[in-house]
Order: structure tokens, then sequence, then C-alpha cells
């Protein structure tokens, strides 16, 4: 089996392959403070209730966007699975796209997954917009080339911001109020960071598309993409397990004679 994991500033999620089909995906809070010990703990329990052993795992690909973690997920990795993991970066090789960058080793480890994933599924033109820690949107054009894209601030950090800059304004909750229009401070705020956000991934959508010259699918992924969904509709498909896809092709790309032990026998559930 192949162990995806993406760690991103946020969370960290984990995705167990038995060739193509994710059999089991889990998440947990990114944390520097925890020691390469509680991670194996953690990362050994999930197995176990899952009714897998780390001994099944055969290769173990990583995308990190957090330097800080990689020295512990590095002895975490060969301590339990024992093998080396694969780091996706700019460095990584072939990806099947052609990167039109000014600087490919600026790209971030998930979104070279994400725009991997996102044309191996759906062609191109296409943008994939993740939204976690911070939003990203990446564009490949219908020939396959990684033609950049936009970063933004997620929604939380917008959110957070206002609370934490503003001394009279109180945390709240991204949910969407009863209008655009609030008529009190916590509406007022909703409306500012849910049906706001909705807008500007729809400006910047917009603005890319126009900049194509021509339809592109619109793909999201990431854990806050389902609620500017629910307020636009600009995305054509959601695909919330695309990180981790990406990172399995990636792997196996640049490991042809990689081979899932027993592939043809996938079994088990997906849990979220």
């Amino acid at each position: 089996m192949l162990l995806a994991i993406d760690i991103g500033n946020t969370n960290i999620s984990f995705g167990l392959y038995r060739g193509e089909h994710l059999l089991r995906t889990w998440s947990l809070s990114t944390d520097l403070r925890r020691t390469s010990d509680e991670y194996e703990i953690q990362i050994d329990n999930w197995f176990q209730r899952a009714g897998h052993s780390p001994l099944e795992v055969t290769a173990v690909v990583i995308g990190n966007v957090v330097p800080p973690l990689q020295a512990c997920f590095e002895r975490v990795v060969r301590h339990l699975f024992s093998t080396p993991p694969w780091w996706v970066n700019g460095r990584s090789g072939t990806t099947g796209l052609k990167i039109k960058v000014d600087n490919p080793l600026e790209v971030g480890a998930d979104r070279i997954a994400n725009a991997v994933a996102g044309y191996h599924r759906y062609g191109g033109p296409a943008i994939v917009v993740d939204m976690g820690t911070a939003t990203t949107f990446d564009v490949i054009s219908a020939d396959g080339e990684y033609l950049g894209g936009a970063i933004a601030p997620g929604v939380q950090i917008a959110a957070e911001a206002l609370f934490v800059r503003a001394a009279k304004l109180p945390r709240v909750d991204l949910a969407p109020p009863p209008s655009a229009i609030g008529r009190n401070t916590i509406h007022a705020m909703q409306s500012g960071t849910v049906y706001g956000y909705a807008g500007l991934v729809r400006g910047l959508i917009e603005r890319i598309q126009a900049e194509l010259g021509a339809p592109a699918r619109v793909v999201a992924t990431g854990g806050l993409a389902e609620v500017v969904a629910r307020h636009s509709n600009v995305f054509d498909v959601i695909d919330r397990h695309l990180t981790l896809e990406g990172l399995r092709l990636l792997y196996l790309m640049n490991h042809p004679d990689y081979q899932s032990p027993h592939a043809e026998s996938a079994h088990g559930g997906l849990n979220a």
C-alpha cells in the first residue's frame, strides 16, 4: 500500500491507497509542538483501528509546506514504515506538466499535486482552487502547461484578522447571515467573510478565465470549498481528496517500477 501525506499549515491529511483505490483518510491539526513519537503513536493507532498494519505500507509520499516538520516526519516514516519517504518539491522530477512559471522551485508541493491531479482527472484548461489556510488558484492549459495562478489569504485567516486587529469586533463562526445587509455586528462580519469571500473567488476566477481566452473547468478542493460553493456557482466540481491523489500520481510518475502489492484486491471503506 501507498501512504500519501499532505502537511499543511493548519491540518495534516493522510490517504492510504491500495493501487488506485483510496481506502482510508485521516486528518489532524498541524502542531509544531508535537514530537515525532506523538505523531507516530497517533498514526499507528489509526492503522490499528482500521485493521491495517504499518508493515503493509511499501511507499510513502509527502507534500510539505511546513519546513520545520520535515525532519520530524522523516523520522516518523522511517521508524514506523521502515521505508524512507519521497518528498514532493520543485526538484521532484517528472510531473507530467510543462511548468511555465518564473521559478518552479517556488511552487508549493500542494500546488504541484493539485495541478497534476486536476489535469489528470479533468483535463485542461482547468483552474484548481484550494481553500485552506490560504486560497490558491492554479491554472493548467489545454496542453498541460502549468501557467501559475494566484494566492489569497484564506477565509479563516481573514476572519481571524478582523478579530485580532479590530478591538471591538468579536470572533464569529463562518456561517452565512440572514442577508448580505447585516443588521448587527456579527451578521455584518459574517456577510463580509462568507459572501465577500465568495465574491473574491468568483472575481479571480472570472479574471483568470478572461486571460485564458477559453472556458476552463473549475475544480475546488480544501476544507472550506463546500462553504463557498453554497453561496456561489463558480465551481464545476468539488474534489475533497484532490491533493492526496496528486501526491499519489507524482509518486507513480517518478517510480515507474513501483507495484503496490495486492493492488487488485482493494477493499475497505473511505473515512473522511
